[in-house]
């Protein structure tokens, strides 16, 4: 079975009874607008949806909220995670203090001991004092100085040991964070935001419905700015160029035409033949191409309706 390209056709035919009949259009089309269906991000009841058809609504508003509870007490258990954590946490200040005056008495028996050195020395020169004393107090400025080493030591192993445990503490809070923004992701995409500024089109859900990710919620279409998508001949190819100006016309009323100024922004790089699956030189007269006109809407273009260009600017309906 052959398949047969509908639009073409119709064009091609649009085409010849334009010519045959002395018809001021260069070509035919219809009007279309770039539509975005809004889906669900989230499973839930929708607590809230404010739109209606026919509505336009600015790009960035909120304009639903789909029930995320559960979602939201998820991030609550692990904020209260992250929060025990300082409660894990352990500061050395209070043992270390006890240990500095531990060494502070340490350092004041040395300097005692040193003082006590020194006024023995002279005793010896005086022959008040013995070599034995001597040697005694010489030996406890040895003990003590040990003594305070090993305190020093004492105080750096506390700190160390501390933080060695806090650190193992804290390295589940970065995980923690993560798992909590990614949750906080879920709770945001219960918010139903609306993309692009525009018209709603088609509403497909109603406030208390329950919705799942993925589920078609509304279509909305940017129509202020429409585009009309119309098919010319091969001959007609080398008299158009992106960006022209062109004059495009609706039906208004039953035998006078509403014009408009509209600019070319695409001309298709491919030909479409008619029928496709035929290429013989006789069907070759049939090869069109697509062309898409952007056109300013005052609100009396619709999608779907027809529209008809003359490339010339100067050019009116008649």
């Amino acid at each position: 079975m052959r398949s047969f390209s509908f639009i073409p056709i119709l064009t091609a035919t649009l085409f010849a009874a334009c010519t045959g009949s002395g018809n001021k259009f260069d070509a035919t089309g219809n009007f279309e607008a770039d539509e975005v269906i809004v889906s669900a991000q989230q499973n839930g009841q929708l607590l809230s949806f404010n739109i209606n058809e026919g509505d336009t609504v600015s790009a960035g508003k909120l304009v639903g909220m789909i029930d995320v509870k559960n979602v939201q007490l998820q991030k609550e258990q692990v904020e209260a995670s992250i929060q025990a954590l300082s409660e894990k946490t352990t500061t050395p200040q209070p043992q270390i203090d006890l240990v500095r005056k531990q060494l502070a008495v340490q350092e004041a028996q040395l300097a005692q001991q040193l003082k006590e050195k020194t006024r023995t020395e002279n005793l010896i020169k005086a022959d008040a004092a013995t070599q034995k004393q001597l040697d005694d107090i010489n030996a406890a400025i040895d003990q003590l100085q040990k003594q305070i080493a090993a305190t020093k030591q004492e105080i750096s192993l506390d700190e160390s040991n501390v933080e060695t445990q806090n650190r193992n503490v804290m390295s589940e809070k970065t995980p923690l964070e993560k798992s909590a923004a990614q949750i906080q992701d879920l709770v945001n995409k219960g918010q139903v935001i609306n993309p692009i500024s525009g018209t709603v089109l088609t509403k497909y859900a109603l406030q208390g419905e329950m919705t799942t990710v993925g589920k078609a919620l509304y279509k909305i279409a940017d129509i202020d700015t429409i585009t009309l998508r119309a098919y010319i001949t091969g001959s007609q190819l080398t008299t158009v160029k992106l960006g022209q100006q062109v004059r495009v016309f609706i039906d208004n009323g039953t035998k006078d035409y509403r014009p408009y100024t509209g600019t070319i922004s695409w001309i298709s790089d491919k030909s479409e033949f008619t029928p496709k699956t035929i290429q013989t030189k006789d069907e070759r007269a049939d090869l069109v191409y697509a062309i898409k006109i952007r056109v300013k809407n005052d609100g009396y273009i619709k999608i779907g309706m027809y529209g008809e260009v003359k490339f010339s600017m100067n050019d009116n309906a008649k």
